[in-house]
């Protein structure tokens, strides 16, 4: 089935895939490399289309918002080559310390007045070890739990122990960000202070203590297509909840300051493959999207995207909130995405034949070492 898909033109390979997806299918590698080297204008407008159909099969028109709140700037003792925080690297971006419960609160506040339903809480560090900097996170966490106003999220680095997410979720958090960035090959190329390996560990400790995961990458480092397709396989076989797609925004002072800005379509296209891939994620377009799509940012809902972070990122400012609520309200898209806990992600019974693609074997269940 496969070869005969691959041996079709454009045209019908899209459709064939598509209506696949719609029906509950899978698809192999092989297809989805397929649909990334999609080269003609027509070609990606019409994988746009069928990323739409997709997206409004599985997710409606409800898009999923979510802000996030810097708690500890700059200083960070890791390499990643496209981060302005490194203190490996001399910036503009701004430094302090970790900070008290009133702007976390505040930030809530102002999430809630926008309609937002996740509150990030993001350090820049390497990650949590035990003491009290753990125990000061787990009381930020356990107030903005308590206030009600926005699902408490966190971003906190490397996780080495089962005991630390454990904490973490006893205090009250529901969903942790914890991108791959790019694909094991290339993951190198991008930060030499801790391993690929390292990410998925600390995403196999959340998973256990039954916390979401939200993990995505980076677009625009440097990477293959092929790379970008194996970043979307990897979270497929993850399980993860929330897929966010950030873009490169050069930073001047880091290596990758001068990395050439990827076209538009080629963004767009990305996404579309993802939502082929990911038919039931949350597909959340994040950092970057007001530097290098411009005016085309509307057209990320047409290419699959169900989610958005709204407000300014870590360390560059994106547009203002109200504009892109009126970009929803314009285009017909709901804001109003209840806490319903991800459960429309869930895999109904079925024969093995309609879980896995052809080609593939099932995933295997992700082994947990305590």
């Amino acid at each position: 089935m496969t070869e005969t898909a691959l041996d079709a033109n454009p045209h019908d390979l899209i459709a064939s895939l598509g209506q696949r997806v719609l029906d509950g299918g899978r698809l192999a590698r092989a297809e989805a490399e397929a649909l990334f080297q999609l080269e003609d204008r027509a070609d990606i407008f019409d994988l746009l289309s069928w990323a739409n159909r997709i997206r409004e099969q599985f997710k409606g028109n409800k898009i999923h918002l979510c802000s996030i709140v810097n708690i500890k700037a700059g200083g960070c003792s890791e390499n990643c080559r496209f981060c302005s925080q490194s203190a490996a690297y001399q910036t503009e971006s701004p430094r302090y310390g970790l900070v008290d419960a009133a702007p976390i609160l505040a930030a809530a506040d102002e999430a809630q007045s926008n309609g937002v339903t996740a509150l990030g809480v993001v350090a820049a560090w390497r990650g949590l070890e035990e003491g009290p900097v753990l125990d000061a996170l787990c009381d930020r966490l356990a107030e903005l739990k308590a206030g009600g106003k926005a699902r408490p999220d966190a971003s906190l680095g490397i996780i080495k122990s089962q005991h630390i997410a454990d904490r973490l979720k006893a205090a009250g958090l529901e969903c942790y960000n914890h991108n791959l960035e790019t694909s094991r090959r290339f993951f190198p190329e991008v930060c030499t202070t801790h391993s690929y390996d390292e990410r998925l560990q600390t995403i196999r400790h959340l998973q256990q203590a039954d916390i979401k995961i939200c993990s995505g990458g980076i677009l625009g480092l440097g990477e293959t297509r092929e790379d970008r397709c194996a970043l979307a396989f990897a979270l497929r076989d993850l399980g993860v909840h929330v897929v966010p797609i950030n873009i490169l925004n050069p930073i001047p002072g880091t290596p990758f300051g001068d990395r050439e800005p990827l076209a538009p379509l080629e963004i767009l296209k990305t996404i579309a493959c993802f939502r082929f891939i990911l038919p039931k994620q949350e597909i959340m377009i994040a950092g970057g999207r007001t530097a290098n799509l411009r005016d085309l940012q509307s057209l990320i809902f047409m290419a699959g995207a169900s989610a958005l972070m709204v407000g300014n990122y870590l360390t560059t400012l994106n547009q203002p909130v109200e504009k892109d609520l009126q970009m929803l309200q314009d285009l017909g898209l709901d804001p109003g995405w209840d806490k319903h806990g991800f459960f429309d992600q869930r895999e109904p019974s079925a024969s093995p034949e309609s879980q896995a693609p052809v080609g593939l074997p099932a995933p295997l269940p992700v082994a947990i070492d305590d």
